[in-house]
């Protein structure tokens, strides 16, 4: 599975008053892996920066003078993440200014969602910790990932941190903490990543007289009413 965490920086708040993306960065997870693969490219907009969002991010147009447009890589981006699924924080934002970008550079390039699945990380966090605060920097606090770096945004250092954040997210570590272990968020440490480099781990197979054992405890189970298990091919 090739998942790609995105994160964009912008002019401004709203792409229907021409405001234009200036930083893209992408972060490669395949199997859960952050492998070494990134995206990330500045972008000249043809336009100002809003001073609100110029102090998020410290970008300014002097730093993009010399930079492509976005037609001049609209190719190169969507031949990256052809075919994963986009991992953004707040979605609708950033698949936005991206469906506003492809429009812009031609009509005929379509959605975002035609090359590529999406998956919100707000949303998710929300499900999963209602009424708390579930920006970036909140759950990198709930789920003790540093982010010490992050004194302004980027997006390459963004999808990095946002990266951490999915697979804390999604990887219920939350919900097998050990009896004494501190909750996430309380000091514990930031989720593990599997090495790249780390061979598949074998999977051992029952068979025989173990497969056996199994069958006959199964059907004591069941002739006292307390078997949980659906028949074998159910």
């Amino acid at each position: 599975m090739r998942q790609i965490v995105l994160d964009t920086e912008t002019t401004g708040l709203d792409p229907d008053q021409g405001h234009r993306i200036i930083e893209i960065g992408c972060v490669e997870l395949v199997n859960r892996r952050v492998t070494d693969n990134r995206y990330h490219q500045f972008l000249q907009p043809d336009r100002d920066i809003d001073e609100a969002a110029q102090e998020v991010h410290g970008i300014t147009l002097a730093d993009l003078a010399d930079k492509p447009r976005f037609a001049d890589i609209v190719q190169d981006f969507l031949d990256f993440v052809r075919g994963a699924e986009l991992v953004i924080h707040n979605a609708p934002f950033d698949v936005g200014f991206l469906n506003a970008e492809l429009a812009r550079a031609d009509p005929a390039l379509g959605r975002i969602e035609d090359y590529c699945g999406i998956v919100d990380t707000l949303k998710l966090a929300r499900r999963q910790h209602p009424g708390q605060n579930n920006t970036l920097d909140g759950l990198c606090k709930r789920y003790g990932i540093d982010n010490s770096q992050r004194s302004l945004h980027g997006a390459l250092l963004d999808a990095e941190i946002l990266a951490d954040v999915y697979l804390a997210l999604t990887g219920g570590q939350t919900d097998l903490l050990l009896e004494g272990e501190p909750a996430a968020g309380t000091g514990s440490a930031a989720p593990a990543r599997l090495d790249a480099r780390r061979p598949a781990l074998v999977v051992i197979r029952a068979e025989g007289e173990e497969l056996a054992a199994h069958r006959a405890y199964l059907e004591r189970l069941r002739a006292g009413g307390r078997c949980l298990w659906p028949e074998e091919g159910a």
